[in-house]
């Protein structure tokens, strides 16, 4: 029986296409253990690379993009899960190296997925996403290494995209001052619901500085932009403050020095969500149920369908997204 896929081709002459395509399941990879019938996806920047064929991510086509899925098991050759388990799944290059979630069917290795906590449905799995799983892994590290409550304002740059909203909401839930760093005045009111405490332009910021240390602001950091913004932030962090490192939309180039690391003893902790092993999956997807409001999860939900994720995938690229998109694989 035939389901709904959107299918990124490649031309000779390298122009990408994309198109809603009817397929047969024989095309999902062979080499899968579990089939799941999906239920929603979402869009994250890799989505957007994939989706236009930049980037390099996408080695082989005709290609499912969608880097994170959730929905229901429908057929397993592992143990492990049965027919109906609802399930969860981000990273291990699923939509980039291997057919994704923008399809109403996926086949894919058992060990990739994760039971859907309690407490969470499918549509909130997937308005949490990658970055959402991105931005609790930071809290996590940044509380593994000493932050606690009260210990100062904490800063979460590109504070209204899908990282930043939601390490913005959890960290405002569990007590913490947010200072909330973006480049779009539009943004604030909505930053402001999710918890921040202080909206910081991003001018303030990107203006990269010759002094190695500056006075000492912040006492953490959530950090998706990177480049001299992370550079600047670095020299500002309190005595044995870290900072968790999550992205690069102003650049993978850090121009700084070590002075900060010498002198104050400040931690740059990387974040990585794509190889990140089970039983730290299963503690974050927990932590993510009884750390993130519901109702602040709503209010970062773009809902969307198959059929509009080009122009989606492009508009992420530019930084044109707000919060987090939620695809409804079986909406019309």
């Amino acid at each position: 029986m035939g389901f709904k896929a959107l299918i990124v081709d490649k031309a000779e002459d390298g122009t990408v296409s994309q198109a809603l395509e009817e397929i047969d399941e024989a095309r999902l990879p062979a080499e899968g253990d579990v089939t799941v019938a999906v239920e929603f996806s979402t869009v994250n920047y890799k989505d957007g690379l994939c989706l236009t064929g930049t980037g390099g991510l996408v080695r082989s086509y005709p290609h499912v993009p969608g880097i994170d899925f959730a929905g229901s098991v429908e057929a397993s050759d592992d143990a492990r899960y049965k027919p109906g388990d609802k399930v969860v799944l981000t990273g291990w290059r699923v939509g980039e190296a291997w057919w994704g979630g923008y399809a109403q069917k996926a086949r894919v290795k058992a060990d990739w997925l994760v039971p859907l906590p309690q407490g969470l449905t499918c549509r909130q799995a997937m308005a949490v996403g990658t970055a959402g799983f991105t931005a609790m892994l930071a809290v996590m590290a940044l509380e593994a290494h000493g932050l606690k409550p009260g210990a100062g304002e904490i800063l979460v740059t590109g504070a209204a995209g899908g990282v930043g909203s939601v390490a913005t909401a959890i960290l405002a839930n569990r007590g913490y001052e947010v200072a909330a760093v973006t480049g779009r005045p539009e943004t604030a009111e909505y930053l402001r619901d999710l918890g921040a405490q202080r909206i910081v332009p991003r001018d303030e910021l990107s203006e990269t500085v010759k002094r190695p240390l500056e006075s000492e602001s912040w006492a953490g950091c959530v950090d998706a932009v990177g480049g001299a913004m992370l550079a600047r932030i670095l020299g500002q962090m309190k005595y044995g403050a870290s900072v968790a490192a999550v992205g690069l939309a102003g650049g993978a180039q850090l121009p700084a020095t070590v002075i900060p690391f010498l002198l104050r003893g400040v931690n740059l902790l990387g974040i990585d969500s794509v190889m990140q092993p089970y039983d730290n999956r299963v503690v974050a997807w927990q932590r993510i149920a009884d750390d993130l409001p519901m109702a602040m999860l709503e209010a970062m939900i773009q809902p969307a369908r198959l059929a509009g994720l080009p122009d989606l995938g492009a508009a992420i690229l530019k930084g044109q997204v707000k919060g987090r998109v939620v695809v409804d694989v079986n909406a019309d």
